[in-house]
């Protein structure tokens, strides 16, 4: 039997998929209209790249109340399910396949998106990080502890935010609980200290999450429902790891088998975690004994690291970022062994074509090279 490779098809759920590689969600800042909404620049970034397996789009905010960064499109208003359908399009003509990540930031936020109120948050605790905002980075607040009609109705915006995601036509949505945002938040004993429902026991800082999935699973099915999460997270966006991490994680990890998502999509350490006592340092290596469905890896993978996860069964597939940026056609330069274009960091989050989708192909590249 041929072992499994990036290259190799897939089925997810009820869809195929041609490869493994699939794209990660990468915040660009470019929705710089009134209306936050996608444009048919995003609809060609999107479709330069929709080889990959399956593309997870940046994150998309499931109301106001969850922004917390410039010019990142939403997915709570007409104009936006407008915009996507317009993404999901350009996405599905080239033959791919596209799960839109939704999206609340929590207290990674500031006063200036929310007209001077304070951002939303489990509890009361500043994450001493930045925001950036239209004027610039601007440090964090303490923001305000949601009531429990706060948590209901976000747990209602994630709804209407997967709700709308199916009016434009994309493949399924990934819940965004990752990355020190408000889902993480609730998680994390060091950014909830709630006495309520939704804090104290591992169950209880988890319950929000579970709660989004089962409001979610009333208006798209089971299996086009995707998580993300990130274990070992520690020192950036607020987060801070300690002795109750890794089990909270293992608790939400093993409750996830009693749905049927379209999969789980966990991140190797984002930073060196090993002197850290309570970290762990290879999250694949732990989780794929744990969670029984669809394993998504990323974290600093290139091509034949990703082939050996894959290989030794690890995971089912791999997400890219960053290379995905810089390489449009990353799937092809994987599958010929050809080197990738170097990313330009500093056009990540500026408005316009430059960084975005003026990125050459390797054909391209190549065609501009002789003709000179």
């Amino acid at each position: 039997m041929k072992p499994i490779s990036l290259l190799t098809a897939w089925s997810m759920a009820d869809l195929h998929l041609r490869n493994r590689i699939l794209m990660a969600p990468m915040t660009r800042s470019r929705a710089d209209n009134p209306e936050k909404a996608p444009t048919e620049l995003h609809a060609a970034y999107y479709r330069q790249r929709a080889t990959a397996g399956l593309i997870i789009t940046e994150g998309s905010q499931i109301s106001p109340r969850a922004v917390g960064y410039i010019n990142t499109p939403g997915i709570h208003t007409p104009a936006q399910v407008e915009g996507w359908r317009k993404v999901t399009q350009a996405v599905h003509e080239e033959g791919g396949r596209i799960f839109i990540q939704l999206w609340h930031v929590g207290r990674i936020s500031h006063p200036d998106f929310h007209g001077g109120e304070l951002p939303l948050a489990p509890s009361a605790i500043n994450p001493e990080a930045k925001s950036f905002t239209p004027e610039g980075f601007k440090e964090t607040v303490t923001p305000k502890a949601m009531s429990l009609e706060e948590i209901r109705q976000t747990v209602l915006d994630f709804r209407n935010g997967a709700e709308n995601a199916f009016k434009a036509g994309v493949d399924g949505v990934e819940i965004h609980a990752s990355n020190g945002y408000l889902l993480h938040q609730f998680f994390s004993r060091t950014s909830n200290v709630r006495s309520d429902a939704y804090g104290g026991s591992i169950a209880n800082r988890a319950r929000i999450l579970f709660e989004i999935i089962d409001a979610i699973k009333e208006v798209l099915p089971e299996n086009r429902i995707g998580v993300r999460l990130n274990p070992s997270l520690h020192g950036l966006f607020g987060m801070t790891l300690d002795e109750e991490t890794i089990p909270t994680f293992d608790y939400i990890v093993e409750k996830l088998n009693d749905y049927d998502l379209a999969y789980l999509h966990l991140s190797e350490p984002f930073t060196d975690v090993s002197q850290l006592p309570h970290a762990e340092t290879q999250i694949a290596k732990r989780y794929r004994p744990k969670y029984q469905g669809n394993l998504i890896i990323n974290g600093g993978f290139d091509r034949d690291k990703g082939n050996r996860f894959l290989e030794e069964g690890l995971a089912d597939a791999v997400s890219f970022g960053k290379p995905f940026v810089s390489n449009p056609d990353l799937v092809s330069r994987i599958e010929k062994n050809l080197p990738l274009t170097e990313w330009d960091q500093a056009t990540f989050y500026t408005p316009g074509a430059k960084g975005y989708t003026d990125y050459p192909s390797s054909l391209e590249a190549e065609k501009a090279q002789t003709s000179r």
